[in-house]
Formats: C-alpha cells, structure tokens, sequence
C-alpha cells in the first residue's frame, strides 16, 4: 500500500526547498550540485523528490529549452507555519501553549533568545 504523502516536508523536501528558496530558480542539476557538497545525493533522487514536492503544491516548473526549472510556490514562512501547525494539532493537542511551554521546559535557550521570546509575547 502506498504512504499517505506528508502535508509537510520532510528534511530531505526541506534541504531542496532551501535550495530553491535560496536560488529561487534552478535546474534538477543546480539542485544536485548545490546538494551533493554536503549529501550524498543522485540526480535521479533529486528529480523524483522535486516531482513530489510539485504534487504536494510546494513548487512548480517551466520549460526552458529542454530542462525544467523549478521554483518555490510557497515561501519559507508559510512552510514553516504549515509545520508548526501540523507539529501542534498532532503532538501537543493543538494547544500552542503546551507547545510552548514544552520548549520552555525542555530545551535550553539562549538568555537573549528568551528576552526576544518575551518580547514577543508582550506584543501579542
């Protein structure tokens, strides 16, 4: 049976998108190259996984000449908010300040991040 496709990206989607997101246009063999400096990556792989990630609706392509180059349909951010979203509703019983409170407890942070996180509350 085949896998339900993921509504967010997984680290390999998310290491091409920052390809794209960063070059904003570029062939399956400017996504290699750019790739394969710190993954052991195949063409092949990369071409499948940028089908993949067209289908999900996070990029699309043009024909220039013989080659297809691929862009970023949606941006970082929106990807990121996807992620958090989909990272509460499953995980933290869609409650954002169980979310937080998790990350408050469990990870060590930087005192000027947590001033910045603070801040950011008191905005809100």
């Amino acid at each position: 049976m085949a896998r339900k496709p993921s509504p967010t990206l997984t680290d390999a989607e998310t290491r091409l998108m920052n390809v794209l997101w960063a070059k904003e246009r570029a062939t399956v063999a400017d996504v290699a190259a750019a790739l394969i400096r710190r993954h052991q990556v195949a063409y092949n792989t990369v071409q499948t996984m940028l089908r993949i990630l067209e289908e999900k609706g996070y990029v699309a392509h043009d024909h220039v000449g013989r080659a297809f180059v691929y862009r970023p349909i949606v941006a970082r951010r929106t990807a990121r908010q996807r992620a958090l979203a989909y990272l509460t509703k499953t995980l933290f019983e869609g409650s954002p300040s169980l979310l937080v409170a998790n990350v408050l407890e469990d990870v060590r942070i930087d005192p000027g991040e947590l001033e910045r996180l603070k801040r950011l509350i008191n905005e809100a």
